[in-house]
């Protein structure tokens, strides 16, 4: 009697390991979908603003950013000094093709004080050898409490960092 209950317990503990693995997998396929790994990595890019209206360009600069394994990004870049941005953090997803779009929030501050919170939402068109990158850009800057204050474009290209 003893020895079938110990079987019993095997087989129930093995029951839910594989029962436990194969929703795993499950997540695993669903992050696959959504996110494609393709993307991944760290990348140097070079952002250029430009007047919404008219398209001209107003001034570029260099950037860094990392899209995680699971669909999170951080970044930074040398548009402000260290002292009167935050660094990026956001999400990304793949949306079919070499299609991304990812989403970022940095802080600003005024005198060290907090006075912006600044969202960066990306069109991310990735080439076909998966090295470099295009993205077009929208920013908005929003005050303490919420509110929008204005809005801004921007186009930018990048390279995968690599050894």
């Amino acid at each position: 009697m003893k020895t079938l209950a110990t079987c019993l317990l095997v087989a129930i503990v093995l029951c839910a390991a594989l029962s436990y693995t194969t929703r795993g997998g499950d997540r695993q396929a669903d992050w696959n979908s959504s996110h494609d790994g393709k993307l991944a990595g760290t990348w140097r890019v070079t952002v250029t603003r430009y007047d919404c209206a008219t398209g001209t360009a107003l001034n570029s600069f260099p950037a860094i950013l990392s899209f995680a394994v699971g669909g999170t990004l951080t970044g930074t870049s040398t548009v402000l000094p260290s002292s009167a941005r935050s660094g990026d953090f956001g999400i990304w997803q793949h949306n079919g093709s070499d299609n991304y779009s990812a989403t970022s929030e940095a802080f600003i501050f005024g005198g060290g004080v907090f006075s912006q919170r600044q969202r960066i939402t990306q069109a991310i068109t990735l080439s076909q050898d998966a090295n470099t990158f295009s993205s077009d850009a929208h920013t908005e800057f929003f005050d303490p409490n919420g509110n929008l204050l204005f809005s801004g474009c921007a186009t930018a290209v990048a390279a995968r960092m690599n050894f």
